[in-house]
């Protein structure tokens, strides 16, 4: 299934694509269940395959302004240098661990939002990925059963402001400027993704593939990363990994290439979503 998070009518809500649009789910699985995060900690996403079955669409997607996939999350849990490519175009040494830093809720946007490249850096960067969202909460979660955790997946573009990461040895300023955390544009459940490792990622500047890679290639599987994260924080239901970028990034090109007011941004996983994202100016 395919869920997204919207507004709609002046009003927050969630809902579940069907062919023709969308049936709306706000308030209706439960009492006061009127968020996507509500419904997944709920447990109340398989229950939405009841409600929508032999309902037609409410509305269409033009009725509707989509929000971040989870706009509320709790925990958004970023990992980087986990693809081979991406680790050697920074010329970083392997690692035991994963590389973890953190993104704020606040700097997310949506589909077709522009990623706003702020007025203190000329060095706005692409990151394509693929979001995992937790769907069962844990701590010391199990590599081998840490796959029954998921809610679901979709697609992230992890914008980072390159000369503010460099600040310091830690990311975290320039990962968290507003507007630059691309979410969505659905949360795909995985029975319709089946085994992840065979999904491919593209990152497209303009149309110009800048990344390309499978899912396979993450240096740190899925399931070692929740297992991993949850060792040292419990995991709740909707929070959020970002699996990871792979080479290609603007910032490690000769010459290097920052996205700018007018681009546009593109992060394609077949059976995930095409999450498309136009480059504005903050003001």
């Amino acid at each position: 299934m395919q869920f997204v998070s919207y507004t709609r009518l002046g009003h927050a809500g969630f809902g579940v694509r069907v062919e023709g649009g969308i049936v709306d789910l706000t308030g209706k699985l439960g009492i006061g269940v009127v968020t996507l995060k509500q419904a997944i900690e709920a447990d109340l996403l398989g229950a939405a395959q009841t409600f929508v079955t032999g309902r037609g669409p409410e509305f269409t997607e033009a009725d509707i302004a989509l929000l971040p996939v989870i706009p509320d999350a709790g925990k958004i849990l970023c990992v980087g240098l986990n693809y081979e490519t991406h680790r050697a175009e920074t010329k970083r040494p392997d690692a035991k661990y994963p590389t973890i830093f953190t993104r704020f809720a606040d700097t997310q946007i949506a589909q077709r939002q522009p990623i706003l490249k702020p007025r203190v850096s000329d060095h706005l960067d692409y990151e394509a990925e693929l979001a995992v969202v937790i769907g069962r909460g844990g701590r010391y979660i199990p590599e081998a059963s840490a796959l029954d955790h998921v809610a679901g997946y979709a697609c992230y573009n992890d914008a980072t402001i390159r000369d503010w990461q460099r600040h310091t040895f830690q990311f975290t300023p320039g990962k968290n400027f507003p507007a630059t955390g691309a979410f969505g544009p659905q949360l795909v459940t995985p029975e319709e993704i089946g085994d992840y490792t065979k999904l491919k990622i593209t990152g497209r500047l303009n149309g110009q593939v800048m990344q390309d890679a499978t899912l396979a290639d993450l240096i740190f599987p899925i399931a070692t990363l929740i297992s991993y994260c949850s060792s040292f924080t419990p995991l709740q239901p909707g929070d959020v990994i970002l699996t990871g970028t792979p080479g290609g990034v603007g910032d490690r090109r000769d010459p290097p290439i920052f996205m700018k007011p007018g681009d546009v941004f593109e992060v394609d996983i077949p059976g995930v979503g095409l999450l498309v994202s136009p480059i504005g100016q903050e003001p």
